[in-house]
């Protein structure tokens, strides 16, 4: 039954990562190559922190200048490290978890994305956008 399907059928694997000691610029580039709006920080295999597009964007002075990146979002981007913006103590779910409660967790919380954990390792990420694409897949 669509009710208890996994999120292990849906969510992203292999994920793309970030280190703590990464730059915010670093984070920018990997953003934007791979079309995409969150990225785990890990240590190893373990989850450390999420790093969301807007999380930089909140240090941008994109949105007040003409020009794409301009020298203050290089300056901003160079005061800071990923550990320092990003979120700390993410809530994650486990590959069993059924995408019904993956949406039910996004209909009650403020976040877009939760890394899938299973025996303390990263293995995938889902998004909201995830999750509307099964739905649409099922209508």
């Amino acid at each position: 039954m669509i009710r208890n399907t996994p999120v292990s059928m849906i969510m992203t694997t292999p994920v793309i990562t970030l280190k703590e000691n990464d730059s915010l610029e670093t984070a920018e580039h990997m953003f934007k190559e791979h079309h995409i709006r969150h990225i785990p920080v890990v240590s190893g295999f373990h989850i450390k922190g999420i790093l969301s597009y807007n999380d930089i964007l909140r240090l941008s002075f994109a949105d007040l200048t003409d020009q794409e990146r301009d020298d203050a979002d290089v300056l901003v981007y160079n005061m800071f490290k990923v550990r320092q913006v990003m979120t700390k103590n993410v809530v994650s779910i486990t590959s069993n978890t059924s995408i019904k409660d993956v949406a039910e967790i996004f209909a009650s919380k403020e976040f877009h994305a939760l890394p899938v954990v299973d025996s303390n390792r990263l293995i995938g990420i889902v998004t909201t956008t995830d999750i509307i694409k099964f739905l649409l897949n099922h209508y």
